[in-house]
């Protein structure tokens, strides 16, 4: 078997699951009842708890544990469809008993979390526990994962954006150091952001600390889950695109022209698309096809405009070179007006996919950061619309002066401040991606 051979199954064997696998239409998973019931009065302690949740579950993203921290034992109990959990209390002592309770979604891996109070025995005046507080991740954790899921959508974008640029407008760009700096960088960034990030999910979902996020049997019991494997993969896919990156970086203009690595491009960088879109909220919905594919449009458009927009204003740009900014910069304007276009056309399918109302649009936190989000990108999109005609003008003037720095140079401001604003598009997502949608 040749290397080339090797190389394509390698690719492809991963792939397989992320691209193929479409999971179910799910919300969050939530608990509906409990037996005993939340706040129930009994005259003995009950042997075990049993707690039915909306849809399946996956045992080991459930956690029942005591105020003290004490993790309790859960089975599944039998002649369900996996949606009754059965926890085992042991022994406790008359009065006030309280456990958390927490459940990991099998299909995008988010946490939902809650607290059961009884009284058992002859317990104390009946209290109000309204105020009781639900338990929930530490705001430092949350912080932590919301920074590794920005830094994970940038360096996504700037890897497969930077690729297409090169590949399709600027295949000379594969020997410009600062091109080759920014795409190596996307790639070390995106790794470092997707090991994190099972350590950060798996600390999320057991409402831990940040300091769990660095604990070997947190990477190890998220990695016994659906959603461990969706990150595994995507780890994965970041390794098997240092050959894609290293056969560019040492072919040059060369291996950017040749078709079978094109092929091998490509299917790494739809399989960290698809892999990135399977941790999100896309699965949601009544269609989880269509909110699949709308995803992975929205996301490829967002890459080939972010990781164009950073290739032309750091590599491109600088040199001021006529020839090649009469040819790229056109090149790359017809590029992300189609990538706008799907982003917009993508991006309300997946709203009404996850909102899937104008109330849970406007009266929930997920439909108001997905508001601000759309406002944001409503800015950028209307100030490129506005300097459009001027950015035509100073090419044309750039090129007639052969790239003078006086004439370039307004031009760069122009980018940059359009790629600054994309960048807060990209911190909202990230909040999105840890907010529950309210439906």
């Amino acid at each position: 078997m040749t290397l080339r051979r090797t190389l394509v199954l390698l690719v492809l064997t991963p792939l397989l699951h992320v691209l193929l696998g479409t999971p179910s239409a799910s919300a969050h998973t939530e608990l509906v009842t409990s037996s005993p019931a939340n706040g129930a009065e009994l005259g003995r302690a009950p042997d075990a708890l049993t707690l039915t949740f909306d849809e399946p579950v996956d045992l080991a993203g459930v956690r029942v544990m005591t105020l003290d921290g004490d993790r309790l034992p859960v089975t599944l109990v039998p002649g369900h469809r996996g949606e009754v959990v059965r926890a085992a209390l042991g022994h406790p002592a008359d009065g006030d008993l309280a456990v958390v309770w927490s459940v990991v979604d099998e299909e995008d891996g988010h946490a939902s979390s809650g607290r059961l109070d009884f009284g058992i025995g002859a317990p104390a005046a009946a209290q109000d526990r309204g105020d009781e507080a639900v338990p929930a991740p530490s705001p430092l954790l949350r912080k932590g994962l919301v920074a590794a899921r920005w830094t994970g959508y940038l360096s996504l974008a700037l890897f497969v954006g930077g690729l297409a640029f090169v590949t399709l407008l600027w295949p000379s760009g594969a020997h410009e150091p600062r091109a080759r700096a920014l795409l190596g960088l996307a790639w070390t960034c995106g790794l470092l952001a997707s090991v994190a990030g099972i350590g950060l999910q798996g600390a999320y979902g057991a409402l831990g600390g940040l300091r769990d996020a660095l604990r070997a049997e947190t990477y190890v019991d998220v990695l016994t889950t659906e959603p461990g494997v969706v990150l595994a993969a995507r780890v994965l896919l970041w390794v098997l695109a240092a050959v894609v990156l290293s056969a560019l970086l040492q072919g040059g203009p060369r291996t950017s022209r040749s078709p079978g690595w094109r092929v091998g491009a490509l299917a790494v960088c739809l399989g960290l698309l698809r892999a990135t879109g399977m941790a999100g909220h896309n699965s949601e919905g009544s269609e989880p096809a269509w909110g699949a594919l709308a995803d992975l449009v929205h996301l490829l458009g967002v890459s080939l405009w972010i990781g164009g927009l950073a290739m032309l204003a750091l590599a491109v740009l600088p040199r001021r070179r006529a020839g090649e900014l009469a040819q790229v910069v056109p090149g790359y304007s017809r590029l992300a007006a189609v990538s706008v276009a799907g982003i917009v056309v993508a991006g309300l399918v997946l709203a009404w996919q996850v909102v899937g109302s104008s109330d849970a649009l406007l009266h929930t936190s997920y439909g108001q950061l997905l508001l601000l989000k759309t406002g944001v990108l409503g800015v950028v999109l209307l100030a490129a619309l506005a300097s459009r005609q001027w950015v035509r003008t100073r090419l044309d003037l750039a090129v007639l002066l052969r790239g003078d720095a006086a004439t370039v140079r307004p031009f760069g401001y122009s980018v940059a401040a359009e790629t600054g604003l994309v960048l807060v598009v990209l911190a909202v997502t990230s909040l999105l991606v840890t907010a529950n949608p309210g439906r």
